[in-house]
């Protein structure tokens, strides 16, 4: 079984677009959404849901009944978690779960319970499987719930016995990035001919390459300032990384996000003939 990451430096790349492209394009696979922050590949694919299942990222802080409101806990919080009443209470938004006013209450009257971070679900369009969740607000547990979402890819992938799962990785270069690349067969790095573009470039590269992945760079809408998009090549270059190829600015992909359809559909888009031609080089590096 194959896994392929698509990566950016930042948000907002094409990332996700190029992810159904290749969704379509692809046969036997399954498909995970790894941007748990903001998810946006069932908006574009319009699934139905199978499995829903509750994901517990931590603990958080609780204070019962029996508070006599001594204020010790909320001395002892170092994130101002605590908030003052009889009894007193948490802020669930602030605790971080570290347990210290568990420890420091007299009474016993603090507990650490499981705390829900997210969901994650296992969804099919027709014939697809889509394993993708949304992480609640405030919540920082987003690398381990997207390795909830890996695995339940992974799972659907062995009842299915498909061949391939197509990642569309968290942008960026923090935990969920590191959590959507870790055990990949193959990374697309999707860049954009922008003045950060290059800097984000660099970041995801450097991440990439500390996990030792095997890797190729997508230029994404390269005709919109042709002096950045020789940059980013000249940088390439220097750093023998591959081209995978370049992709036109074209107004059909915009239209067909708009009607949730992938834009490889439409023969007549500049952009659908570029990423036909990324996925046969995607196939080969499989291979």
């Amino acid at each position: 079984m194959k896994q392929i990451a698509i990566v950016s430096g930042k948000g907002g790349t094409g990332k996700t677009t190029l992810s159904g492209s290749l969704s379509y394009l692809f046969d036997n696979h399954v498909m995970a959404d790894c941007d748990v922050d903001a998810p946006n590949l069932h908006l574009l694919m319009k699934p139905e849901t199978l499995e829903t299942h509750e994901y517990i990222g931590g603990k958080k802080a609780e204070i019962n009944d029996t508070c006599i409101a001594c204020g010790i806990c909320e001395r002892t919080c170092r994130f101002d978690a605590i908030r003052p009443g009889n009894p007193y209470s948490v802020d669930p938004y602030a605790c971080e779960g570290c347990g210290a006013c568990v420890l420091t209450c007299p009474i016993n009257a603090i507990s650490l319970n499981d705390n829900r971070s997210g969901v994650y679900y296992l969804s099919k369009v027709d014939d697809l499987p889509l394993s993708h969740a949304l992480l609640d607000p405030g919540e920082e547990t987003s690398g381990g719930l997207i390795a909830e979402v890996r695995k339940l890819a992974l799972k659907a992938a062995e009842d299915e016995k498909r061949e391939t799962i197509i990642i569309d990785g968290s942008p960026g270069i923090g935990c969920a990035a590191t959590s959507s690349i870790t055990g990949a067969n193959y990374v697309v790095i999707v860049a954009e001919p922008t003045v950060s573009g290059l800097h984000d470039l660099d970041r995801i590269v450097q991440t990439v390459r500390h996990f030792r992945r095997k890797f190729g760079i997508v230029i994404n809408k390269f005709d919109l300032n042709q002096d950045k998009t020789q940059e980013i090549i000249d940088w390439c270059k220097k750093e023998s990384i591959e081209i995978l190829g370049k992709i036109p600015f074209d107004p059909m992909v915009r239209e067909a996000t708009i009607k949730a359809q992938p834009v490889v559909i439409n023969e007549n888009s500049k952009a659908a003939k570029a990423i036909r031609e990324l996925y046969k080089k995607i196939k080969d590096k499989l291979s």
